[in-house]
């Protein structure tokens, strides 16, 4: 199977881990060791200025809600927009941080930028058999769709897989069963 960096995850109906109802994961590492990815339709509560003072014991007055990256536990990462406080390039133009002195950079900064509380994380196989069972969609990302609402996100991506499947079915005889209506 190819590597579903840059891709994302959309749960299904079929998955039964109620951490990723209505999920999408944007994914940013999957390889033979595993696959962690980030939830972008999960925003708290939270906002960023309410927790930054605990985080690098500095004030923010940043409102930008932290998402609920995944069940995981893990520390604190942001997907954003500048190339030069970036770690790694998940997608052209969309780069992951998770050292304190950039993301505390990114907050400060007029940039475009979510910040992430915990991820989403697989061992080796464990998402191939979840995939295998009908538990993920996959779909291409980028940078516009990470940013954009995260309520209607779930709804915009699963539309544009059902167009997808009917416009290569257009004229076949086949008929394709869609995983999300039933």
């Amino acid at each position: 199977m190819d590597s579903l960096r840059g891709r994302f995850l959309i749960a299904s109906r079929h998955l039964p881990d109620v951490n990723f109802s209505r999920a999408v994961v944007l994914m940013i590492q999957d390889d033979a060791d595993g696959a962690l990815g980030v939830i972008v339709n999960r925003p708290m509560k939270n906002t960023v200025g309410d927790v930054w003072d605990l985080v690098v014991d500095l004030e923010c007055d940043c409102q930008d809600p932290i998402h609920v990256g995944g069940p995981v536990q893990g520390p604190l990462l942001a997907l954003h927009t500048e190339a030069d406080l970036s770690e790694t390039e998940i997608l052209p133009g969309l780069f992951l941080a998770t050292e304190k002195e950039r993301l505390n950079q990114l907050v400060q900064s007029s940039g475009t930028f979510r910040i992430f509380s915990g991820y989403s994380g697989w061992d080796s196989g464990q998402l191939a058999d979840e995939m295998k069972a009908g538990g993920w969609l996959t779909a291409p990302a980028n940078e516009e769709l990470v940013f954009s609402n995260p309520e209607e996100l779930w709804k915009r991506v699963t539309e544009s897989i059902g167009l997808e499947v009917l416009s290569s079915t257009v004229g076949k005889r086949a008929v394709v069963a869609n995983p999300l209506l039933n």
